[in-house]
């Protein structure tokens, strides 16, 4: 039986990878595989929240659901409390995903509409077999009063609730089961402005009640800054820097970092600051470049060894990593 150390983070990856086969031809046989994940060697200690920002299409969202084993990993190992759970058949996971929930991005398509709303959060406890109908129920209503609603909400269905209170149901359906790790994949991105505050509030003083820890999945680097400790910045499946959040604000070291952050919008009509604007696309995660797959788009000189060997991942000071390409952060050479 392994026993877990003081130390231990909640979660650790190590060299994650998830690869999705492309097919095709007649037979439809694999012809080559989309690189969403490609490596990537994260950690969240317990009650801390790792924020994970990038833009679309980097593989944000697949990370976290590869953490949550909605898909089977390529590559490497998900320890969570320093079990592994990449290798663990469907039985043998049953119990880890008790301590591993998710929020979802979409509070309109996450609820099933022919469910009420007290059949939705009391699934996890049927799943898992937990109480009987009437202890369920009281659970359900608790864990609704919990989030901000009202016990009556249990016999409506998902279409008579807004999009910040159907996004609170789903995180009253998280909590259930009392997770110690939640995984929030964009919960905010697609509610109002003036709901965004209020959940992200709501997870916060979650948090602090039930002791959780988060891993906060957005491309919105102001919601970031807001609820993070540290924070994780990805680039076509590769973290590229890693940093306390006030830290990677304030002193930003790798360029796609620093585009990331100058594109924050500020609230004042006579700020005119300085834009970075990244020249081109972002090359195909079908066939990335071996070695640094941002330097096609920094505008900076490069040689084709750059795309050919891949830049180790220094720590420049206390807590701040990067990957240290020659070319984008040409000063990482002298660490």
């Amino acid at each position: 039986m392994y026993v877990m150390d003081a130390s231990t983070p909640i979660l650790k990856t190590e060299d994650l990878r998830m690869h999705f086969p492309v097919k095709g031809g007649v037979f439809r046989r694999a012809l080559a595989s989309c690189k969403a994940v490609d490596g990537v060697s994260l950690s969240i200690e317990h009650g801390e929240t790792l924020g994970l920002v990038g833009e679309s299409g980097c593989g944000k969202s697949t990370f976290g659901k590869t953490i949550a084993r909605l898909y089977e990993p390529t590559e490497g190992a998900i320890r969570f409390e320093g079990v592994d759970l990449a290798s663990m058949s469907r039985g043998q996971l049953k119990p880890y995903r008790r301590e591993i929930q998710m929020i979802f991005q979409d509070p309109y398509e996450s609820l099933n509409p022919r469910h009420t709303i007290g059949t939705i959060v009391e699934e996890p406890f049927v799943i898992h077999g937990m109480g009987t109908r009437e202890e369920r129920r009281k659970w359900v209503a608790e864990l609704l009063t919990k989030v901000g609603l009202s016990e009556s909400a249990m016999n409506r269905f998902p279409f008579e609730f807004s999009g910040g209170q159907r996004q609170r149901i789903g995180i009253a359906r998280a909590l259930a089961l009392k997770p110690k790790l939640l995984i929030c994949d964009e919960p905010v991105s697609a509610l109002d402005v003036s709901i965004q505050s209020q959940v992200l509030n709501l997870l916060m003083e979650l948090q602090r009640e039930m002791g959780l820890s988060y891993l906060f999945i957005s491309h919105d680097l102001a919601v970031v800054k807001h609820i993070s400790d540290r924070i994780a910045v990805m680039y076509l499946g590769r973290i590229v820097e890693l940093a306390p959040a006030a830290e990677i604000y304030s002193n930003p070291v790798h360029p796609y970092t620093k585009a990331l952050i100058s594109a924050i919008p500020v609230p004042d009509p006579t700020h005119n600051p300085e834009r970075v604007i990244l020249e081109g696309d972002v090359p195909s995660p079908i066939d990335p470049p071996e070695g640094c797959r941002f330097c096609p788009r920094s505008g900076l000189e490069y040689s084709d060894e750059v795309l050919k060997t891949k830049p180790p991942f220094l720590e420049l000071e206390q807590g701040h990593w990067v990957e240290a390409c020659p070319a984008c952060v040409p000063d990482a050479r002298l660490v």
